[in-house]
């Protein structure tokens, strides 16, 4: 399959996506005119803020999900997103019941190009007999989706059983200050109802103790993100952002490097950099900054991992990245990022590789990988490609939880009577006809 065929249908997903270098008939420009480049209109500004629009403004992590109706679906529909009171997507199963499972990743995570009841989470959800919540949202990287889940954790809607998705360039986007900074010559705002990429928190290396170091949002109310509109600020803000130039490099958006402060870099991570290679310089530009990303994918990893001890709670890692990854291990068997299958084997992390599955799918298949593709894709999943994420991961979700939903508990077969399984908590249901199945 042409690379240039998964770039087309990963549109929709994120417009980087296992891009290399960009063609351009005219000459690159330096990185700070780059980056003046990516000033925002204010009318943009102003209907991202006034909505209605796909996302809205959050002074913590930059944006969150909000009530849209895109005409991004399946057969060219339109697809109802919409959120609770609590900031969960809406779901309906088992919905007034007693949840133990949240939710945290990227658009995969949120299902976005599929309506509400179309979900992952809800078919799964409607399988095990309760609901499970999902609190994610378009284009965050692992370490904003990390953020929202410490934040929603610590409300009484947090839940014992975390599901942490990991999902193709998400760790790149861990290290931007402003992801709309790499994506603005793609990606159309329409006019501000699907403006979203401004500046958010995020990590950086300390070039100096090869320390990983969290960052707050830089633009952190309403008015501050009027910044957006000056070109000098956009430069000023992002200039010394080393994921944010390599990323720019590495798609051939400019012609020049920091090589001083990103030779720091290479040395922090134990790469052996040589830019005065020419012919090498876009993969190695591209090889160093996926050492960055991953390492800071273990970082939060970690971090991730000891907020669940701290406050008794369980975590399982999920890994999807059909555009990149899985590519890789379809055409040689390798993949860029198996130094996160190692560490999460090694650390001993529950995890599940959606990867691995597609593959072997696809083997059952008499078809050219683009048409497999098809079947479960409009670049992210169609609704049936949630229903088969849904039951792909079903038997290790089922493992995993404690007590067993109770769709897998053993109980007696010539019972009808749901009461002494219903819930895992909450009121009994009290008995209201014959059999005594109990209210909804």
């Amino acid at each position: 399959m042409k690379r240039r065929e998964f770039i087309k249908m990963a549109a929709a997903v994120a417009p980087l996506v296992g891009k290399g270098e960009v063609k351009e008939a005219q000459p690159k420009p330096a990185f700070e005119q780059f980056l003046k480049e990516s000033a925002v209109s204010r009318e943009v500004l102003d209907r991202f803020l006034r909505g209605p629009s796909w996302a809205q403004f959050d002074s913590e992590l930059g944006y969150r999900l909000w009530n849209y109706v895109p005409s991004d679906g399946m057969d060219g529909s339109a697809t109802l997103s919409t959120v609770q009171a609590n900031g969960a997507r809406t779901s309906s199963m088992y919905a007034g019941r007693k949840c133990r499972i949240n939710t945290y990743g990227d658009s995969f995570t949120q299902c976005h190009q599929v309506s509400d009841g179309e979900t992952w989470q809800e078919y799964l959800a409607a399988h095990l007999g309760e609901p499970i919540r999902n609190f994610r949202m378009g284009g965050y990287g692992v370490y904003q989706a990390y953020r929202r889940m410490l934040r929603e954790e610590r409300t009484d809607h947090g839940a014992e059983y975390l599901i942490f998705y990991l999902w193709g360039d998400d760790h790149i986007r861990s290290l931007l200050r402003c992801r709309h900074a790499i994506t603005y010559k793609v990606w159309n705002h329409q006019g501000g109802r699907m403006f979203h990429g401004n500046f958010w928190p995020h990590l950086e290396m300390d070039l100096e103790t090869g320390g990983f170091v969290e960052k707050e949002n830089l633009l952190a109310t309403p008015s501050a993100l009027y910044r957006m509109t000056d070109p000098q600020f956009m430069a000023d803000s992002l200039k010394d952002d080393l994921a944010l130039q390599l990323y720019a490099y590495k798609l051939g958006y400019i012609r020049e490097l920091d090589q001083e402060r990103i030779s720091k870099l290479a040395v922090q991570l134990n790469y052996p950099l040589d830019l005065s290679q020419e012919s090498t310089r876009f993969q190695q530009v591209g090889e160093l900054l996926d050492r960055y990303s991953l390492r800071a994918t273990q970082f939060i990893l970690e971090k991730a991992r000891e907020f669940s001890r701290q406050n008794k709670k369980k975590l399982l890692v999920f890994l999807f990245d059909p555009y990149r990854a899985m590519v890789e291990m379809q055409k040689s068997g390798t993949r860029y990022d198996q130094e996160i299958v190692d560490y999460l084997g090694k650390e001993k992390f529950d995890y599940f590789d959606m990867n691995e599955v597609h593959l072997r799918d696809f083997k059952k298949h008499s078809m050219p990988l683009d048409v497999y593709l098809k079947m479960y894709f409009i670049g992210h999943y169609n609704p049936r490609g949630n229903h088969f994420f849904a039951y792909s991961i079903k038997d290790t979700v089922v493992k995993w939880l404690d007590p067993k939903p109770i769709t897998y508990r053993k109980a007696n077969p010539d019972s009808i009577d749901f009461r002494a399984i219903w819930w895992v908590s909450g009121p009994t249901p009290s008995p209201q006809a014959p059999g005594g199945i109990p209210p909804f």
